[in-house]
């Protein structure tokens, strides 16, 4: 049974697929959704920047999420969100730890040139590492 979900979102193609994949779900099974995006500072990262960052990514995700508020309110789904900083795998599973959920739904890579390149080893190392089931959507 599913009853926690999360979403992993980073505004690509994919991610919005994975969406209303996981949005189709929560309805199914009545779940909690929470959409999970993660900035990925520099190396090393210096705490200002970090700060800076988070400012910036949380700015930059509040005009998807509340696209994708609207979606899940039409279904009746109640969803949080959070912006998160670090690696986008380390992350997602760190989320899914904390809040204990059954399921984390994600898109098998970005659309940015640099995610295409990676071949969706975010999507591996989340699948390799999770305490819980992966969907990926394609």
């Amino acid at each position: 049974m599913v009853s926690n979900m999360i979403v992993a979102y980073d505004g690509s193609k994919q991610s919005e697929k994975a969406f209303r994949f996981a949005l189709d779900m929560a309805e199914k099974y009545a779940a909690r959704m929470t959409v999970v995006s993660v900035a990925s500072p520099g190396e090393p990262a210096m705490a200002v920047e970090m700060e800076e960052m988070l400012d910036n990514a949380k700015e930059y995700f509040e005009g998807h999420y509340k696209c994708l508020r609207e979606l899940a309110q039409q279904k009746g789904i109640e969803m949080m969100s959070e912006v998160r900083i670090g690696h986008p795998a380390d992350q997602i599973i760190l989320a899914a730890e904390e809040k204990q959920v059954d399921v984390i739904v994600m898109g098998h890579r970005g659309d940015r040139m640099i995610q295409r390149w990676l071949v969706g080893s975010v999507a591996k190392r989340v699948i390799a590492y999770s305490p819980c089931t992966v969907v990926v959507v394609r």
